[in-house]
């Protein structure tokens, strides 16, 4: 893999970065990946105004002249496509299938649905409305139309865990809306994103709809998100880097979609399939090494089954191969990077000092004398007081609290600051469902941890603030006009 440095995309050019270069590591062998640029806050500033002056003519191109971009771009990805996955999953630690299915695959995906998305209609016919004479004017019926127009410029701020799919799912439904954004790529993993730019621009994106910053440090993410600029954040991460946005948003006025932390919550009732449940639950420990907001990690089960799921899930557990991502065998690859290593271990520490009982992991993997990994581990003896619980790890970390009934069960999976996806496990899926309305969550998985990918998704509580993916994602990066006019 080369070490070519990357320049900044701003207004259609390929921009020497003002600060420099800083290294990105590859999670599996610590050595480097490639050298991402560091943008000053006058750059940040200038791919904002990039944005802002191309928003007019973009926002009044066809549809059809988006959707065909879009696909072209889904083209492009699609021809390069080994190599964007090496490189993915170079910078992310991913595995190589997951870099290829779950990375790439899906960012491809969600082009080609969003070149439909720009088809999709914009206009909604409101009833008539009688209205009688008086200061408003003379007696009518009053027609409505309801139409959703772009927001302007939108600022993408992207999470680590998917340098693919999480841009790709920010930026083609806010194109196809007619929006022109500013992505800023989290720092750990950059490259792949400015990949996706290059693939927009050969698409035909015209120059300043799609614009790319990066930096190291915080000058960069802060110069994208208080632009005068920018009309709306959209940012993937952290709870607390969320509310700091957010307060900026507040200020200035911005839209805001954020999808922030979370700590689901796996219910397994007492009539579950728990060899379902374990392989559901299990995600936790090999997809994205549990570095995923949407991930079960909070199991919280009926004290009968409580031996049981516990001995299934360590067996589980067990078995999976940690080791160099691009290895076939290896189903758990690294955390992001040695300081997210050392914080998932010092959880670890913290739930043993809290009285939890470390039943498989706990230790770093004994023959990997290189890269950042942390083995599947399971925290038994749990209660609902311990930080272990209530605080999200973003890591290969599942731990288990039992309950007594079912009103506790549901009392204890709603105890929580946060509220993204909660999963139910139940013979009855009656039971499930009816259990599942009252759970406090933007989701809530019945007998599985897949998804919908038309279903809303966004969470309740500090999970989040609005929904997106399917067509949920155009309203989010929508304005919504009323039209009037009497019949």
């Amino acid at each position: 893999m080369s070490h070519v440095p990357e320049r900044l995309f701003v207004g259609g050019e390929w921009v020497e970065p003002a600060g420099g270069h800083y290294e990105v590591i590859d999670p599996a062998t610590e050595e480097v990946v490639g050298l991402a640029p560091e943008a000053s806050r006058a750059q940040v500033y200038e791919a904002a105004a990039a944005a802002r002056d191309a928003f007019g003519p973009w926002s009044r191109t066809r549809p059809e002249e988006r959707a065909a971009i879009l696909d072209r771009a889904a083209d492009i990805v699609r021809r390069d496509f080994l190599a964007h996955a090496e490189v993915a999953r170079a910078e992310s630690g991913a595995t190589a299938s997951t870099a290829r299915s779950m990375q790439v695959g899906v960012g491809i995906a969600r082009f080609r649905r969003y070149a439909r998305g720009a088809l999709e209609p914009v206009e909604e016919a409101v009833a008539p409305q009688i209205n009688e004479a008086g200061p408003m004017g003379r007696a009518g019926v009053f027609g409505a139309l309801a139409v959703r127009q772009p927001v302007g410029v939108i600022t993408c701020v992207t999470s680590y865990n998917n340098p693919w799919a999480n841009p790709a799912g920010k930026i083609a439904p806010a194109l196809a809306m007619g929006n022109t954004v500013l992505v800023k790529p989290a720092p750990q993993d950059p490259l792949s994103v400015y990949r996706m730019a290059a693939a927009l621009a050969e698409a035909g994106v015209p120059p300043g709809v799609v614009n790319v910053v990066t930096g190291s440090g915080a000058e960069a993410g802060e110069a994208s998100v208080d632009s005068p600029d920018v009309d709306m954040v959209s940012f993937t991460g952290s709870t607390a880097v969320g509310q700091r946005i957010a307060e900026v948003c507040g200020r200035g006025m911005k839209r805001q979609l954020m999808e922030l932390g979370g700590k689901g919550a796996a219910l397994v009732l007492d009539d579950a399939d728990l060899d379902s449940a374990v392989a559901g639950i299990g995600t936790t420990f090999s997809f994205y090494s549990g570095q995923i907001c949407t991930a079960p990690t909070r199991v919280l089960v009926h004290r009968s089954r409580q031996d049981e799921l516990t001995a299934a899930l360590t067996a589980y557990a067990n078995r999976l191969t940690v080791g160099d991502p691009r290895d076939r065998a290896t189903v758990v690859g690294p955390v992001i990077s040695a300081a997210h290593r050392d914080r998932v271990e010092a959880y670890v520490e913290l739930g043993r000092k809290e009285g939890a009982r470390v039943v498989t992991g706990g230790v770093r993997p004994g023959h990997l004398d290189r890269g950042f990994y942390v083995a599947p581990t399971l925290l038994a003896d749990c209660t609902p007081d311990m930080r272990v619980v209530r605080e999200e790890i973003f890591g290969p970390v599942v731990v288990v609290v039992p309950f007594d009934d079912e009103e506790e069960g549901v009392a204890l999976a709603n105890d929580s600051d946060y509220g993204l996806i909660d999963y139910v496990w139940s013979g009855d899926v009656a039971r499930a469902f009816r259990i599942a309305r009252r759970l406090r969550a933007g989701g809530v998985g019945v007998n599985t941890v897949g998804r919908n990918m038309e279903a809303p998704f966004g969470g309740f509580k500090k999970s989040g603030v609005g929904r997106d993916v399917g067509s949920y994602a155009l309203h989010a990066y929508s304005e919504t006009q009323a039209i009037v006019w009497p019949g």
